[in-house]
Protein backbone atom coordinates (compact mmCIF):
# COMPACT_ATOMS: atom_id res chain seq x y z
CA UNK A 1 0.00 0.00 0.00
CA UNK A 2 1.38 3.55 -0.96
CA UNK A 3 1.76 6.38 1.11
CA UNK A 4 1.70 8.59 -1.87
CA UNK A 5 -1.66 10.39 -2.76
CA UNK A 6 -2.89 9.95 -6.36
CA UNK A 7 -3.50 13.18 -8.47
CA UNK A 8 -6.67 14.50 -9.08
CA UNK A 9 -6.49 13.00 -12.69
CA UNK A 10 -5.63 9.77 -11.44
CA UNK A 11 -8.11 9.76 -8.85
CA UNK A 12 -11.20 10.71 -11.87
CA UNK A 13 -9.54 8.10 -13.93
CA UNK A 14 -9.61 5.35 -10.77
CA UNK A 15 -13.28 6.68 -10.58
CA UNK A 16 -14.32 6.15 -14.50
CA UNK A 17 -12.34 2.59 -14.10
CA UNK A 18 -14.39 1.48 -11.17
CA UNK A 19 -17.82 1.99 -13.18
CA UNK A 20 -18.66 5.14 -11.70
CA UNK A 21 -21.44 7.15 -13.61
CA UNK A 22 -20.99 10.48 -14.60
CA UNK A 23 -23.43 11.98 -12.54
CA UNK A 24 -21.30 9.99 -9.87
CA UNK A 25 -18.16 11.44 -10.98
CA UNK A 26 -19.65 15.16 -11.26
CA UNK A 27 -20.99 14.76 -7.68
CA UNK A 28 -17.69 13.62 -6.33
CA UNK A 29 -16.18 16.69 -8.34
CA UNK A 30 -18.57 19.09 -6.08
CA UNK A 31 -17.74 17.91 -3.28
CA UNK A 32 -14.09 17.62 -3.75
CA UNK A 33 -14.39 21.68 -4.43
CA UNK A 34 -16.12 22.25 -1.66
CA UNK A 35 -13.69 20.31 0.76
CA UNK A 36 -11.08 21.84 -0.40
CA UNK A 37 -12.58 25.27 0.19
CA UNK A 38 -13.46 24.46 3.82
CA UNK A 39 -10.03 23.45 4.27
CA UNK A 40 -8.23 26.21 3.28
CA UNK A 41 -11.08 28.23 5.47
CA UNK A 42 -9.48 26.12 8.35
CA UNK A 43 -6.48 27.02 7.54
CA UNK A 44 -6.69 30.13 7.54
CA UNK A 45 -8.10 30.07 10.88
CA UNK A 46 -4.69 28.30 11.89
CA UNK A 47 -5.35 24.92 11.69
CA UNK A 48 -3.28 21.89 10.07
CA UNK A 49 -5.10 20.52 7.45
CA UNK A 50 -4.11 18.48 4.78
CA UNK A 51 -5.97 20.07 1.56
CA UNK A 52 -4.17 17.76 -1.10
CA UNK A 53 -5.73 14.66 1.27
CA UNK A 54 -9.10 16.59 1.44
CA UNK A 55 -9.40 16.72 -2.58
CA UNK A 56 -8.27 13.36 -3.52
CA UNK A 57 -10.66 11.79 -0.53
CA UNK A 58 -13.19 13.78 -1.56
CA UNK A 59 -12.89 12.56 -5.19
CA UNK A 60 -12.89 9.26 -3.96
CA UNK A 61 -15.01 9.20 -1.56
CA UNK A 62 -18.15 7.99 -3.63
CA UNK A 63 -15.90 5.02 -5.33
CA UNK A 64 -17.94 2.39 -3.99
CA UNK A 65 -21.10 3.63 -5.74
CA UNK A 66 -19.32 1.62 -9.28
CA UNK A 67 -20.91 -1.15 -7.08
CA UNK A 68 -24.22 -0.51 -4.80
CA UNK A 69 -26.14 2.85 -4.44
CA UNK A 70 -27.40 1.42 -0.92
CA UNK A 71 -25.00 2.83 2.50
CA UNK A 72 -22.68 -0.43 1.95
CA UNK A 73 -20.74 2.04 -0.93
CA UNK A 74 -18.66 3.22 1.98
CA UNK A 75 -17.63 -0.70 2.85
CA UNK A 76 -17.23 -1.47 -0.79
CA UNK A 77 -15.53 1.60 -1.97
CA UNK A 78 -13.06 0.86 0.97
CA UNK A 79 -12.12 -2.24 -0.76
CA UNK A 80 -12.10 -1.12 -3.95
CA UNK A 81 -9.30 1.41 -3.06
CA UNK A 82 -7.21 -1.27 -0.67
CA UNK A 83 -7.41 -3.18 -3.67
CA UNK A 84 -5.81 0.33 -6.12
CA UNK A 85 -3.17 0.50 -3.14
CA UNK A 86 -4.14 3.81 -2.41
CA UNK A 87 -3.28 5.12 0.76
CA UNK A 88 -4.69 4.55 4.56
CA UNK A 89 -5.67 8.09 4.79
CA UNK A 90 -8.01 7.87 1.53
CA UNK A 91 -9.38 4.57 2.54
CA UNK A 92 -10.55 5.87 5.95
CA UNK A 93 -11.95 9.02 4.38
CA UNK A 94 -13.75 6.64 2.34
CA UNK A 95 -15.15 4.37 4.94
CA UNK A 96 -15.71 7.56 7.26
CA UNK A 97 -17.73 9.45 5.00
CA UNK A 98 -21.35 8.59 5.59
CA UNK A 99 -24.17 10.03 7.40
CA UNK A 100 -22.43 11.75 10.69
CA UNK A 101 -20.82 8.52 10.82
CA UNK A 102 -21.71 4.73 11.78
CA UNK A 103 -21.63 3.36 14.98
CA UNK A 104 -19.81 0.12 15.69
CA UNK A 105 -23.32 -1.15 16.52
CA UNK A 106 -24.89 0.11 13.57
CA UNK A 107 -21.60 -1.35 11.41
CA UNK A 108 -22.81 -4.76 13.32
CA UNK A 109 -25.71 -4.41 12.69
CA UNK A 110 -24.87 -3.43 8.44
CA UNK A 111 -22.82 -6.71 8.58
CA UNK A 112 -19.73 -4.87 8.35
CA UNK A 113 -16.26 -5.41 8.97
CA UNK A 114 -15.40 -4.51 13.15
CA UNK A 115 -13.72 -0.92 12.15
CA UNK A 116 -14.31 2.71 12.99
CA UNK A 117 -16.50 4.17 10.72
CA UNK A 118 -16.93 7.62 12.44
CA UNK A 119 -14.86 10.69 11.30
CA UNK A 120 -11.89 10.75 13.18
CA UNK A 121 -9.76 13.08 11.50
CA UNK A 122 -10.12 16.64 10.63
CA UNK A 123 -9.56 15.56 6.72
CA UNK A 124 -12.31 12.68 6.82
CA UNK A 125 -14.89 15.25 8.99
CA UNK A 126 -14.33 17.66 5.94
CA UNK A 127 -15.15 15.38 3.43
CA UNK A 128 -18.07 14.20 5.13
CA UNK A 129 -19.33 17.29 6.01
CA UNK A 130 -18.83 18.72 2.66
CA UNK A 131 -20.57 15.24 0.97
CA UNK A 132 -23.79 16.63 3.06
CA UNK A 133 -23.57 19.88 1.44
CA UNK A 134 -23.81 18.74 -2.14
CA UNK A 135 -26.75 17.55 -3.67
CA UNK A 136 -25.99 15.83 -7.01
CA UNK A 137 -23.62 18.26 -8.31
CA UNK A 138 -25.43 21.49 -6.64
CA UNK A 139 -24.58 22.87 -3.09
CA UNK A 140 -26.91 22.75 -0.86
CA UNK A 141 -28.18 24.42 2.97
CA UNK A 142 -27.81 21.81 5.47
CA UNK A 143 -30.97 22.31 7.14
CA UNK A 144 -32.39 20.36 3.50
CA UNK A 145 -29.56 17.89 3.75
CA UNK A 146 -31.34 17.08 7.25
CA UNK A 147 -34.62 17.38 6.37
CA UNK A 148 -34.34 15.06 3.44
CA UNK A 149 -32.05 12.61 5.54
CA UNK A 150 -35.15 12.63 8.24
CA UNK A 151 -38.03 11.29 5.79
CA UNK A 152 -34.84 7.87 5.83
CA UNK A 153 -32.61 8.01 8.88
CA UNK A 154 -33.30 7.67 12.53
CA UNK A 155 -33.02 10.90 14.51
CA UNK A 156 -29.85 9.34 16.21
CA UNK A 157 -28.27 9.87 12.56
CA UNK A 158 -29.81 12.97 12.33
CA UNK A 159 -28.29 13.84 15.62
CA UNK A 160 -24.89 12.89 14.09
CA UNK A 161 -24.59 14.86 11.38
CA UNK A 162 -26.05 17.96 13.46
CA UNK A 163 -22.99 17.24 15.74
CA UNK A 164 -20.70 17.38 12.51
CA UNK A 165 -22.15 20.50 11.15
CA UNK A 166 -21.66 22.87 14.32
CA UNK A 167 -18.17 21.64 14.95
CA UNK A 168 -17.00 22.45 10.98
CA UNK A 169 -18.71 25.67 11.56
CA UNK A 170 -16.85 26.33 14.52
CA UNK A 171 -13.76 25.78 12.71
CA UNK A 172 -14.75 27.90 9.82
CA UNK A 173 -16.86 29.91 11.01
CA UNK A 174 -18.78 32.62 8.73
CA UNK A 175 -16.90 31.15 5.85
CA UNK A 176 -18.62 31.84 2.58
CA UNK A 177 -17.84 28.83 0.97
CA UNK A 178 -20.89 27.18 3.21
CA UNK A 179 -24.14 27.39 1.10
Amino acid sequence: MSEKLPSREQALQFLRQSGCLRNVIKHCEAVADLAVEIANACKERGLKVDSELVEIGALLHDIGRAKTHSVHHAVIGAEIAESLGLPETVISIIKRHVGGGITAREAKKLGWPMDIYVPQTLEEKIVSYADKLIEGSKRVPIERTIKNFSKELPPSAIAKIRKLHMEILALVGDCKCLP
